[in-house]
């Protein structure tokens, strides 16, 4: 069964709470987006391999530790664009390959409509960027895709999930981890997460139409 890091902090809770109100305009909007992205980032990659290098400091010689794998970033246009670039201040030689998936709002399913992944050569080590992980339906979408691609290791990198979208990923993809920062009530009639934070691609883009 796949695992479920739910970051338990109270950074964590102070910068959701930002998220979530409706008042807060979309610059503040996006800085708490990458402040959480950074927080995810840092969990999510505890467990990535590295391996010993020599180095000179200023006084003498010492072995210090380099990333073994090929890294890539794999952002669901257009929301998850908004956590790519937190993920590569702390992994710079990351690669960045984009996704274009919606959810058709009439069937509530992924539409795939966009994909720069190159043929062959994957990276060892994927992660998806998604703010929001709902139905589930376009991560799984995004996890086939990268399995497709060759990639042998994949985590999924969420602000907030719902039960329905983790027991998805669960049901179908058992060795996928999840890392998120709160997992909300559940999904309302229109399939938007609950109490959640609204539509996070608007939100991020200031594209609500909202004056």
């Amino acid at each position: 069964m796949s695992a479920i890091e739910v970051l338990n902090h109270p950074l964590v809770d102070c910068h959701l709470t930002v998220l979530r109100k409706q008042s807060t305009p979309p610059g503040e909007f996006r800085q708490s987006v990458r402040r959480l992205s950074t927080l995810l980032a840092y969990s999510a990659t505890a467990g990535i391999r590295t391996s010993e290098y020599p180095i000179e400091t200023p006084l003498q010689t010492m072995k210090g530790r380099q990333l073994v794998d090929r890294i890539g970033l794999i952002p669901i246009l257009r929301a998850g664009i908004g956590m790519v670039e937190p993920m590569l201040d702390l992994i710079p030689t990351a690669e960045v390959w984009h996704l274009g998936l919606y959810r058709d709002e009439t069937t509530a399913t992924p539409v795939h409509y966009y994909s720069k992944l190159p043929p062959g050569s994957p990276v060892e080590l994927a992660f998806i960027l998604d703010p929001m992980l709902a139905t589930g339906g376009s991560a799984c979408l995004a996890l086939q895709t990268l399995m497709e691609w060759g990639v042998r290791d994949i985590k999924m990198l969420s602000i907030l999930a719902a039960p329905e979208g983790i027991e998805k990923i669960q049901s179908q993809f058992p060795n996928i981890d999840v890392h998120c920062c709160a997992v909300d009530e559940g999904l309302n009639d229109q399939k938007y997460i609950v109490p959640g934070l609204g539509d996070a691609g608007d939100r991020i883009f200031n594209t609500s139409g909202q004056p």
